[in-house]
């Protein structure tokens, strides 16, 4: 084969859509065949249970979407390079793409195979298309990256976006396609056991799906968005997180549509897209601090004194969503059944176990990976740092949310904890009862439990945590 005519391979990773993705159109407009491929890797094999059966129901979409235009997505698993390889000495590809990744470990990884792969003569290329901005583009006046959020948002509001192309209509495929496993073996929703069964009943995957919501939100919800975003009690939000997440949707799509309804006029618009602004800055975060992911990106606080012992009774009870505390636990279990737990109710929650039970904010982002369908690496991190007072832009530790004030707040009448929280009732909602079908059996817990006293007084634990805050302080000065 010459050049002309290789096959290009595509490997999908969290880019699982077709259109508005800039990697995947030039490979189609190249006229040559296209080989979709996924790896399950050792990356995929590290995420969590519900993140992993989520990319697998994300799969099951793309690979329906790839077949109606006359393609095949192919499943590989093992090492990404050998895998590759093998896929090029199959095929006679000469030229591999894939959409850029920014968190260290996937950085690592597609360096070293860009390099192995160039070597051998082959193209390796890796395009845009998860992030509206690359991260090297955006510096203040020093030609630093920004630290704070404000500045950043100052500096993107106004760039230039580039417009989302629209998916292919037919791609040209091989003559004889390679072979591909079966994605129903890999059985990436063991690990979520039962809860698969719950948390299905409320997830519709896919590339279709992402575009419609973002087209009922626009319509239905952004005007009223400044002021019902941090309700939990009503559905004011976008709910494309866990689209975004996988890239079932691009952010370029994302950001015209709504900077469309701006220019028109449509009140909320400016606030939705500070939102996704604050998505990318976690991102850029992530790429140039990666201490992100794994301590503090404030150095100032490796010396707090945060318990790291998970294994602890109240922490225990916290990831069981048994605090006693009703809007923490509803929170937590909205995300047991539904896999999402809405944005106020996350920093609530986080809010609570960092500095009521004084617990190190990795213990539960580690939990949240393993437990949200839309886990994002970079907004995790960022989100758990910035309750915990440890990161950029943070929530000063002296700002302890106080859950019960803000429950009186943003959920007034009581109906998201009736919602989610069963034992307070007598007749519990379904929503209710469905966590005690979604969390392990060995948590023996039923609707007829008695629900909990708190785990500590609201009083006390802001009372502790400030003083701990305080004589941090007093260390760091002296």
């Amino acid at each position: 084969m010459n050049g002309k005519t290789a096959p290009i391979i595509f490997w999908f990773r969290r880019d699982l859509r077709l259109s508005d993705h800039p990697g995947f159109a030039e490979a189609a407009r190249s006229g040559r065949p296209v080989i979709p491929v996924f790896i399950r890797d050792e990356l995929v094999d590290g995420l969590g249970a519900a993140p992993k059966w989520r990319l697998g129901q994300g799969l099951e979409s793309l690979a329906a979407d790839l077949e109606r235009r006359g393609s095949k997505l192919i499943f590989r698993s093992g090492d990404a390079l050998q895998a590759l390889r093998a896929l090029v000495a199959e095929t006679g590809a000469d030229t591999v793409c894939w959409t850029r990744a920014y968190d260290p470990d996937s950085i690592r990884r597609d360096s070293a195979i860009k390099a192995a792969l160039r070597g051998q003569g082959i193209e390796a290329r890796s395009h845009s298309g998860h992030l509206l901005f690359e991260p090297w583009t955006v510096a203040n006046r020093s030609g630093l990256p920004y630290k704070v959020f404000s500045p950043f948002w100052r500096a993107v509001r106004g760039r230039e976006v580039a417009a989302p192309e629209a998916a292919p209509s037919r791609l040209a495929a091989p003559d004889v396609l390679p072979a591909s496993e079966d994605l129903g073996s890999w059985a990436l929703g063991r690990a979520l056991r039962r809860g698969a069964e719950v948390v299905r009943t409320f997830v519709r995957p896919g590339e279709a799906v992402a575009h419609e919501k973002l087209e009922n939100f626009i319509h239905e919800k952004l005007p009223r968005y400044p002021e019902l975003r941090d309700r939990p009690d009503v559905d004011g939000t976008s709910g494309l997180s866990e689209y975004m997440a996988l890239g079932e949707i691009g952010p370029r799509t994302v950001w015209h549509t709504v900077m469309r309804a701006l220019q028109s006029g449509v009140p909320g618009a400016e606030a939705f897209l500070r939102q996704l602004a604050w998505r990318e800055f976690s991102y850029h975060l992530m790429f140039h601090s990666p201490v992100l992911l794994t301590g503090n990106w404030k150095p100032e606080w490796d010396g707090f004194p945060w318990s790291e012992d998970s294994g602890q009774p109240h922490v225990v009870a916290w990831k069981r969503a048994r605090t006693g505390v009703p809007i923490v636990d509803a929170g937590l279990r909205e995300m047991y059944v539904t896999g999402r737990m809405h944005n106020r109710v996350r920093m609530l929650a986080a809010s609570y176990l960092t500095k009521h039970l004084m617990t190190h904010w990795k213990i539960g982002m580690d939990w949240f990976a393993d437990c949200l369908i839309d886990w994002d690496p970079a907004a995790n991190a960022m989100g758990w740092q910035w309750v915990a007072g440890s990161g950029p832009d943070a929530a000063p530790y002296f700002r302890v949310f106080n859950p019960a004030t803000q429950a009186e707040r943003f959920d007034p009448d009581g109906s998201y904890r009736r919602r989610w929280v069963a034992e307070t009732q007598a007749k519990p909602p379904k929503t209710a009862e469905a966590y005690f079908r979604a969390v392990p059996r060995r948590w023996g817990l039923s609707p007829r439990s008695e629900y909990p006293d708190p785990i500590v007084r609201l009083d006390d634990g802001r009372r502790a945590a400030l003083a701990a805050y305080q004589a941090g302080k007093s260390r760091v000065r002296n």
